[in-house]
């Protein structure tokens, strides 16, 4: 398996030429010392850094996978002096608050140091991952006293992070949490019942771990209104807010998984542990949807990430493998056969890659600009202007960016053939990898769902908003060749969009069987919006990149166009066949 340096250059372009990180900053008037070439130099110390340190630990970490002892969990070999050296470097508490240890830099170095954490080691990346989005909320919702006991040690990295929602009984639905918290005399809570899938629930990397963890007050009404957050430590503090006595809780077993096997996915069991409310009581849900929709902009990027790195691998191999001639004569004469990179369907696999890969990039970027909107503007319709993009654009973040980083890893199998089917060339790693991330914080389903139910009440004229407005400005203030069909695009989105609206009002059914095409069609639009963006900042670009970098980002928004979009097609004729196919079916039919 080889470890490929990450592509800069591509972070660079998007960062600095499309999305112009430094006029962003400076109207936000934030982070004045971060000009592009600092922002840059901190993304290529990151990736230097798990280039050596993370990057050759992963196909071992796979293999070997995390053990699981009584009440601990040993991660895989290396994992431990990764950690700690992740955390000296400072790259643990690269965006946390400087109150309490952080070193206050961007959300959007933190997002890319999410990417390269995943590019470099998929099963190592959650442990990181889970514990920013830990810190946050707590940061966001719980009380001084709280904060100022637990929030310097998972800003450092001292200390590790979870999230426990999920019980045996219960997946999506949580209104069906029967996790209990009963009040002890000095004001905390005594938590008591079992999560599952819980990453990270246990390791030995920190010295604690912070849980958050829903569950039921004795009072609490049913259903999703009567859930409760509470911080749950592995550890209690002493009167010095230093590690003391255990609590009692401990991970049962963990998960033998198809894939992602570095990171300890663990069956949690809470036995009257003390915890701590956060929030008010029965919000639990409601503070838990922000690390929640962190979590899924994370795992998208993750997605990404996997599409990335398996394209590097593939595009490698196809270089080297010589196999058959090119159909015009051979390319190599003096070789026994060309590179397979000369064949088009090879070259159809490796471009699908690439459009994946570089055009959601800016997707996600984007993304990650709007959550620095909220955080920081003073312009009170720009935040409401940003939080509505935030919440319609998740669930097609989180879902596409997945669901694509599947079909790249598989077309990334696909290209080394019969060797891309054995573990020392990683591409069927990167494969079983990438399913995961199609399944948690949310399925492909859920997500769908909430685009076409909860979402589309910003929808409930027909219009699809601000995503819609961004498009159609840039069609109007900007001459690419790629206007007409991006437009012609738009226009469809629209149409199908009015169509779910106008058939749910008949037929609440037609919601459910249009909702995961509905989503793959917004995310092949929104993309395409990307891809004439890179295209038209390629076209102006500041020359910095190479004559060769900037032809071929404009060749591969051509391809994507011409090979890829033409998907929404088919995808609107599903979506107008209706829900009758799906639903005429008696259960004994099946």
């Amino acid at each position: 398996m080889a470890n490929l340096p990450a592509p800069i250059k591509d972070i660079q372009f998007v960062a600095d030429e499309v999305l112009d990180l430094t006029s962003h900053y400076k109207k936000l008037g934030v982070h004045d010392d971060i000009d592009a070439e600092t922002f840059m130099t901190i993304v290529e110390e990151a990736s230097k850094f798990l280039h050596e340190h993370a990057g050759p630990l992963n196909r071992q970490a796979d293999e070997q996978g995390c053990r699981h002892e009584g009440n601990t969990v040993t991660t895989p070999d290396g994992f431990k002096e990764l950690y700690k050296e992740f955390k000296e470097s400072g790259w643990a508490s690269l965006d946390g608050d400087v109150e309490y240890g952080g070193q206050g830099l961007s959300y959007w170095l933190q997002l890319i140091l999410g990417e390269l954490n995943t590019f470099y080691c998929p099963g190592w990346s959650n442990y990181p991952g889970l514990t920013h989005g830990a810190r946050e909320l707590i940061q966001h919702f719980a009380s001084t006293e709280l904060k100022d006991k637990f929030l310097h040690g998972l800003t450092t990295g001292e200390w590790a992070g979870t999230m426990c929602l999920t019980e045996p009984h219960c997946g999506t639905d949580l209104g069906l949490v029967n996790t209990s918290a009963k009040p002890n005399d000095d004001g905390s809570y005594a938590v008591t019942g079992t999560k599952i899938f819980i990453t990270s629930g246990e390791h030995d990397l920190t010295e604690n771990i912070i849980h958050l963890v829903l569950a039921r007050l004795p009072d609490a009404p049913k259903g999703t209104k009567g859930i409760s957050l509470f911080l749950v430590p592995k550890f209690l503090l002493n009167e010095n807010n230093q590690v003391g006595e255990r609590n009692t809780l401990g991970a049962a077993s963990i998960e033998h998984k198809m894939g992602l096997n570095g990171s300890a996915t663990c069956v949690m069991n809470f036995d009257g542990a003390k915890g701590y409310l956060i929030g008010e009581g029965n919000d639990g849900l409601k503070i838990m949807f922000t690390m929640m929709n962190g979590a899924r902009l994370n795992t998208g990027i993750q997605g990404l990430s996997a599409t990335q790195a398996s394209y590097e691998s593939a595009l490698m191999y196809a270089k080297e493998r010589l196999q058959m001639r090119a159909a015009t004569g051979p390319k190599l004469p003096n070789k026994p056969a060309d590179p397979i990179i000369v064949h088009p369907d090879v070259r159809r696999m490796l471009l699908t890659q690439k459009a994946f890969a570089e055009g959601n990039r800016a997707m996600a970027y984007f993304v990650g600009q709007q959550i620095e909107i909220i955080k920081h503007s003073k312009d009170e319709n720009e935040v409401k202007r940003a939080d509505k993009l935030l919440a319609f654009l998740t669930p097609i973040l989180k879902a596409f960016l997945t669901e694509v980083a599947l079909e790249a890893t598989d077309n990334g199998v696909q290209i080394f053939g019969g060797h891309g089917y054995i573990r020392e060339h990683g591409q069927e790693q990167w494969h079983r990898d990438a399913k995961i991330f199609t399944l948690y914080e949310g399925t492909t389903g859920i997500q769908a769902l909430d685009l076409t139910g909860r979402k589309m009440l910003m929808m409930q004229h027909g219009q699809i908003g601000e995503m819609a407005d961004i498009i159609q400005d840039f069609i109007n203030n900007n001459d690419t060749p790629l206007n007409d069909e991006l437009q012609n695009y738009l226009d469809m989105w629209q149409e199908v969009t009015q169509f779910i609206v106008q058939e749910a009002q008949k037929n609440p059914n037609e919601v459910g069987a249009a909702s995961v095409d509905y989503l793959m069609l917004s995310g092949y639009v929104i993309l395409a919006y990307f891809w004439a963006q890179l295209h038209n900042s390629a076209e102006h670009n500041k020359g910095q990149l190479g004559a060769e970098f900037y032809s071929g980002k404009q060749k591969t928004a051509k391809f994507y166009f011409a090979k890829i979009l033409p998907r929404c097609h088919s995808l609107k004729a599903t979506i107008f066949t209706g829900a009758d196919p799906l639903m005429d079916f008696e259960e004994s039919e099946f």
